[in-house]
């Protein structure tokens, strides 16, 4: 197909650009092309995940979609729609009620029409001259939601970044920068057994100490285990590193108690937040993050609790300054005079160059509901967990992991398992989730967590980030769960097993 633009040559629809002064009619064509083939690998997926296992998913979407790289191209359109049929065919649908198994949140339509449209733009955030507006915008969010964690502070600051773990990397790379400009050699960092694998890795990509890990109790780190842990430190740069929502259970760990310990002993706290932050959109939730503003940097994600596509992460800091030492010059993309002549400098809000305008999406979201609006979808997944915690607690083939629901994660098991000893039982449990995932019926995490006993036991695990599931869907995915168990037989006791029969015999 061939379009015809005033005053411009005629471009094929395999090569027609997706913006700019030319009319836009083949982007829009193509556009409906990925939203039928979206709608009809869906339908043809039929559930929240492909049937089948990894094998068969390969096949057909090998079948679907290749070669990837023929001699000869197949056309935009043939091209467009197989290999979104196949990506949709395929997928997990976190949009599905019944894909519970992770922080994988389904995003909003107004923030993929953004990001959709963020594409098409392609500004790059690294220079001001491949970004005027799309710097203005990031300036703009990073802004309001820097406010949100520092309500009290006249300058706090934020980034945009890729995730949690970038956040966390790049809150590990400032302290270990304010403690060698304060003459310290490196930093020591301190987080409790509950931690995030990316302060571990962090740590280790940036050459500094392996952390120092804390007691936790109901997973959460134990105040009083931060102190003993502290003990001596003074003098030295020690960054604490706190959990606001936990991966496998959401739970948060006692700030402001951690954050008293930590001054007590000279040392920094950084909060990674990257599931609870958005706590903060709604009054009611927001003083469960209580004493998140003690923190250094913050990090928070709204690829989650934000209803974002990936990626939407960000990471707060309580001064402006503490930023500085991200600052880079490159003369092709911030050069000296340029800055000085009033030219925004992109280059050094990150540590990546090429960067995508992730700020958009996030601003057309905040400006299209409202920090309320945002708190009342944030409030009906937490609510949601609430009662998806109590139909387990009603039902009499299932059990909940003693203790409090966090955020909006619920971790359960068959009481099946129970009556097995524990490697068998968890064995039942792991067999029960592989099932389902099999048979793309639902998708439901795993984690090891302790018991009421102190036992650590396998669960299932729904992490509930869909802000519009009904309770019939939970009483559906509860239903799924229960009719996978087959109710293992308890062995009779050996004096009313029947006796040999020779004995039998002897009886008679």
């Amino acid at each position: 197909m061939n379009m015809k633009t005033p005053g411009r040559t005629t471009v094929s629809q395999d090569t027609a650009l997706a913006a700019g002064p030319s009319d836009p009619r083949t982007l829009r064509a193509l556009a409906a092309v990925a939203l039928d083939a979206l709608a009809d690998g869906a339908a043809a997926r039929g559930g929240p995940l492909p049937a089948g296992g990894p094998g068969a998913v390969a096949a057909r979407t090998r079948a679907l979609c290749g070669p990837v790289l023929p001699e000869q191209g197949v056309g935009a359109h043939d091209a467009l729609y197989d290999l979104v049929r196949a990506a949709a065919q395929g997928a997990a649908d976190p949009a599905d009620a019944h894909c519970v198994a992770h922080l994988h949140c389904p995003p909003l339509a107004v923030a993929a029409a953004a990001d959709f449209a963020a594409s098409a733009l392609n500004p790059s955030m690294d220079s001001w001259d491949q970004a005027p507006a799309a710097g203005v915008i990031e300036d703009e969010v990073t802004a309001a939601l820097a406010a949100l964690v520092y309500p009290a502070q006249p300058a706090p600051d934020a980034l945009i970044t890729s995730g949690g773990t970038e956040s966390n990397l790049v809150a590990l790379l400032l302290a270990r920068e304010r403690a060698h400009a304060r003459g310290a050699r490196t930093v020591q960092v301190v987080c409790g057994t509950n931690a995030h694998h990316s302060v571990h890795r962090a740590a280790w990509i940036l050459g500094l100490p392996a952390p120092r890990t804390v007691a936790c109790r109901g997973g959460r780190m134990l105040p009083a285990a931060l102190d003993r842990a502290l003990v001596g430190t003074a003098g030295s740069q020690v960054l604490v590193v706190a959990t606001a929502g936990t991966t496998d259970e959401g739970l948060i760990d006692p700030l402001p108690e951690l954050g008293r310990v930590a001054r007590g002993h000279g040392a920094e706290l950084h909060v990674d937040a990257a599931y609870g932050g958005p706590l903060l959109f709604s009054d009611t939730l927001a003083p469960r993050l209580r004493g998140i503003e003690q923190a250094v940097s913050v990090t928070w994600d709204l690829h989650k609790l934000g209803w974002q596509p990936v990626a939407a992460g960000v990471l707060a800091v309580a001064e402006t300054g503490n930023l500085d030492a991200l600052a880079m010059r490159a003369d092709y993309l911030n050069a000296d005079d340029d800055t000085e002549a009033g030219l925004p400098d992109l280059l050094s809000r990150s540590i990546r160059t090429s960067r995508r305008p992730d700020a958009l999406k996030i601003a057309t979201t905040l400006r299209a509901l409202g920090r309320t609006g945002l708190g009342r979808l944030v409030e009906t997944c937490v609510n949601t967990a609430q009662q998806f915690g109590r139909a387990i607690d009603a039902h009499p083939e299932l059990r909940r992991r003693p203790g409090d629901i966090g955020i909006s994660t619920v971790l359960f098991r068959p009481a099946a398992a129970d009556l097995l000893p524990t490697a068998q039982g968890d064995a039942l449990v792991a067999d029960v989730r592989r099932r389902l995932l099999a048979e793309g019926r639902a998708v439901l995490g795993r984690a090891t967590a302790q018991d009421a006993d102190g036992s650590p036991r396998l669960w299932l695990k729904a992490t509930l980030l869909h802000p519009h599931t009904t309770a019939a869907d939970l009483d559906d995915l509860l239903k799924l769960v229960a009719d996978q168990v087959e109710q293992p037989t308890v062995p009779a006791p050996a004096a009313r097993r029947p006796a040999p029969v020779e004995l039998r015999a002897a009886a008679r």
